[in-house]
């Protein structure tokens, strides 16, 4: 589990006006513009995968709300609304914006577990992904201003095969990580494991 149980009732889902002016209000002009380009990739994903296309425009406009916090203050900020942090992400800060996002989407918007939990992992992936967080993983992946051979080549694929896409997707972060000689978070290792199992 990635946060700390919330024992309150559960709140009333913000509408997708609500949600957007929050997260054009907290982040760059830039990142937002991402955020944009990510959300029309899910909804496109989603129509074609009989997925929730209003949670899937919700995830996409909102995953990276906590993006953008200070690098020296993203493990006292995440923690401070209950975040549960490894000692890996605690190493490796670029991480912590997934989970700290999906806490803020629930206690802030009111989305639905399922929602958060594509925003935790939509960095990492994790072991036995549900349509809703692959559609995020490969949105963010091969978002329209994402122009590189392999976003390219994940998106051809996913308009036809969304698990084929998935795994393209992460075979190439982990192949990047391999090549750069950068730390591999263990769920990565994980997702990649469960699906070659399969």
């Amino acid at each position: 589990m990635w946060c700390k149980r919330n024992q309150r009732n559960e709140k009333i889902m913000k509408s997708f006006e609500e949600v957007e002016k929050v997260v054009k209000q907290t982040l760059s002009e830039r990142r937002f513009h991402h955020c944009k380009c990510v959300m029309d990739r899910c909804i496109e994903f989603a129509t074609l995968y009989g997925e929730d296309i209003e949670k899937a425009k919700l995830i996409g406009i909102a995953h990276d709300i906590a993006k953008e916090i200070p690098r020296e203050k993203r493990i006292e900020e995440a923690e401070k609304v209950g975040v549960l942090l490894d000692e890996f992400e605690k190493n490796n800060k670029a991480l912590i914006h997934a989970k700290h996002g999906a806490v803020i989407c629930k206690k802030e918007f009111g989305f639905t577990d399922d929602m958060c939990e594509a925003i935790s992992y939509h960095t990492t992936a994790k072991a036995n992904m549900s349509t809703l967080d692959k559609i995020l993983y490969i949105s963010d992946f091969s978002e329209e201003s994402r122009d590189f051979p392999e976003a390219i080549e994940v998106y051809k694929i996913a308009k036809k095969d969304l698990d084929k896409a998935y795994l393209y997707a992460l075979v190439g972060k982990i192949k990047y990580m391999l090549d750069d000689r950068i730390e591999i978070h263990q769920d990565s290792i994980d997702a990649y494991n469960y699906v070659v199992s399969k």
